[in-house]
C-alpha cells in the first residue's frame, strides 16, 4: 500500500486546508531517520523554495535518497532552473499554443497561469506558473515553480481539489490486495492499427509481471507527467525518434527507470542508413546496398549496373514494410524515387533478394530468445501488404525452438545486435543457400499471443519480465555493468 506525504516548509502554509496527518515539516522530514521503507511512499515537496542547496531542494534529494517517489525530482528541479535545459520543450508546446491563442487574440501583452501537478504532461511539478508573452504570436515566456504560500483563495481551492485528483488513489480506503515490490508502466496505444503486441499478449505480460512481484500498468501518451511514479517503462507501441516513444525513453532514462526500449536503442534502430553503416563497419552481410542522395541523377542511373534489376528502395525509418517500393525498370526507379525523395534526402537501394520467408531472432540481452519464419504474403514479395486491393495483408508463419534454427542465422542476429545494446531486439534475416544477411534491426519486435510466443507459450512472457525484475534488483542493489 502507498503513503503519502505532504512536505510544507512552514506549518502555516497548510492553514487554509484541513489538518492532515500526512503533512509534516521539512525540517522533519530532513532529520527523519535513513531507512529505506518497505511500502511505497509518495512524496509532494511543497516548499516555497525549490533553490539550489535550499530546504525544497534537500527535500527532494533526500526523498529521491530513500527510495521515495517525489514531485517534483530533482531532475525536474534542475531542469527548470534555467530556460536552456527546458527550451526544447517549451518549443513544442509554443506549437501547440498557437492553436489556443492565435494572433490578435487578446488585448493584453503578457498574462500567466498555474497548473497543478504536472498536468502540462511534460514539467512534473506541484504548481507551475507559466508565463505567456506576445511579440507577433503568443509564446511561452517562462516556465517557473511556484509556493503554496502565494496562492489567493480561488487558487487555493483549485489546488484543494488537483491534490485530491492526483492522490485518490493515496487517499483510498486501503484494500486488501497484494503488495508488489515494483511498478511498471507499458505504453501502450489502444488505437494503432498494427501495434507490436495484440493484446491478449498484453494481457499476459501484465500475469507474467504479477507471478514474479511485478505491477504492470498500461498507459498512454497522456501519462507522460506520471512516469515517474513507475520503476520501469515498458515499451508495447511502435516507436519512433519524433514522436512520444522516444521522449518517453528518454524520461524514463533520465529518471533511472529501467527502460526497455531504451532511446540509445531506439535512435540507432529506427534509421535503416545508420544500421548499414554500423553493420557494414562491423563487416556483417546484408544484401548489396548503395546510398541514394537527392538530386544525384548519376549515381541513380548507375543503380541497375551495380544493382541489378528488380531493386528495392527504403525510406530510412519505415516498418512493417511501409516506405519500401520494388522496381523493375529505370522509368520506375526514377518515379519511386523522385516519390520518396520527397519525404526523406536519403533512400537505400538494395538488391532484391526473393526467399519464401524472413527469419526473425527476438534477443533479449544478449541472447537468442525466439526464433520465428515470416512468409511473404500470397502473391506478394513482402510479408506485410498494404495494397488496397490485398486479399491477404500478411503471410503466414512458423515458430520454432531456437536450437531448431539455423546455427548460421542464431549467430549472425546475435552479433548483429551486440553494437545496438543489451535491450530487447527482433533481428530480420534472409536465408538464401549458404548465404546469410541481416536485413533490419528492430528496437520494438513483434510479441502476439499466437504467433512469437507459439513455442514457448506464457514462458516468453515471463523470460521478458524476468529480465525487468532482474535490472531492477541490480539497480536497487547499486550494481553497474
Amino acid at each position: 500500500m502507498s503513503r503519502l506525504v505532504i512536505v510544507v516548509e512552514r506549518a502555516s502554509d497548510w492553514g487554509s486546508y484541513y489538518p492532515s496527518d500526512n503533512v509534516v515539516a521539512a525540517q522533519d522530514y530532513l532529520k527523519e531517520p535513513i531507512e529505506r521503507d518497505e511500502e511505497r511512499v509518495q512524496v509532494i515537496n511543497l516548499c516555497r523554495s525549490y533553490k539550489y542547496l535550499g530546504i525544497g531542494y534537500y527535500v527532494s534529494l533526500l526523498a529521491e535518497a530513500r527510495g521515495h517517489k517525489v514531485i517534483p525530482s530533482v531532475r525536474a528541479i534542475n531542469d527548470l532552473r534555467k530556460r536552456a535545459l527546458y527550451g526544447l520543450d517549451i518549443e513544442d508546446l509554443n506549437q501547440k499554443l498557437i492553436k489556443f491563442l492565435p494572433e490578435g487574440g487578446r488585448d493584453t501583452t503578457d498574462f500567466g497561469v498555474l497548473v497543478y501537478f504536472g498536468e502540462t504532461k511534460t514539467f512534473p511539478c506541484p504548481i507551475l506558473r507559466l508565463e505567456f508573452e506576445r511579440e507577433k504570436v503568443w509564446q511561452i515566456a517562462a516556465i517557473k515553480p511556484a509556493g503554496l504560500h502565494t496562492l489567493t483563495d480561488q487558487q487555493e481551492d483549485s489546488f484543494a481539489a488537483a491534490l485530491d485528483k492526483f492522490s485518490k488513489k493515496l487517499w483510498r480506503k486501503p484494500r486488501a490486495r497484494k503488495v508488489y515490490r515494483y511498478d511498471i508502466a507499458m505504453l501502450t496505444d489502444p488505437n494503432e492499427a498494427m501495434p507490436p503486441s495484440n493484446k491478449r499478449a498484453l494481457k499476459s505480460f501484465i500475469e507474467a509481471g504479477k507471478e514474479i512481484g511485478i505491477e504492470v500498468e498500461p498507459i498512454s501518451k497522456n501519462d507522460y507527467s506520471r512516469l515517474a511514479e513507475y520503476d520501469g517503462l515498458f515499451i508495447r507501441e511502435t516507436t519512433a525518434l519524433d514522436n512520444h516513444t522516444y521522449r518517453f525513453a528518454n524520461k524514463a532514462e533520465k529518471e533511472g527507470m529501467v527502460v526497455i526500449d531504451d532511446p540509445g536503442s531506439i535512435l540507432k534502430c529506427t534509421n535503416k542508413i545508420y544500421l548499414h553503416d554500423l553493420l557494414k563497419s562491423r563487416k556483417l552481410p546484408t544484401p548489396k546496398t548503395e546510398i541514394l542522395y537527392r538530386d544525384d541523377a548519376r549515381h541513380l542511373a548507375e543503380l541497375p549496373d551495380l544493382l541489378g534489376f528488380p531493386i528495392v528502395l527504403k525510406i530510412p525509418d519505415g516498418s512493417f514494410s511501409r516506405g519500401i517500393v520494388k522496381v523493375e525498370t529505370p522509368e520506375q526507379l526514377k518515379a519511386a524515387a523522385d516519390d520518396l525523395f520527397q519525404h526523406t534526402a536519403l533512400v537505400l537501394a538494395q538488391e532484391f533478394m526473393f526467399t519464401e520467408f524472413d527469419w526473425r531472432i527476438g534477443v533479449l540481452d544478449g541472447q537468442a530468445l525466439y526464433a520465428c519464419q515470416y512468409f511473404m504474403s500470397r502473391g506478394h514479395w513482402q510479408i506485410y501488404n498494404h495494397g488496397a486491393n490485398a486479399t491477404q495483408k500478411s503471410g503466414g508463419f512458423k515458430t520454432l525452438p531456437v536450437r531448431d534454427a539455423p546455427s548460421d542465422v542464431v549467430k549472425l542476429a546475435l552479433k548483429a545486435t551486440g553494437p545496438i545494446g543489451d535491450g530487447l531486439y527482433g533481428v530480420d534475416l534472409k536465408q538464401v543457400g549458404d548465404r546469410v544477411v541481416v536485413i533490419e534491426m528492430n528496437d520494438n519486435p513483434s510479441i502476439d499471443a499466437g504467433v512469437e510466443d507459439e513455442y514457448l507459450g506464457e514462458d516468453l512472457y515471463r523470460r521478458i519480465m524476468d529480465e525487468f525484475l532482474r535490472r531492477l534488483e541490480r539497480k536497487r542493489l547499486g550494481i553497474t555493468d
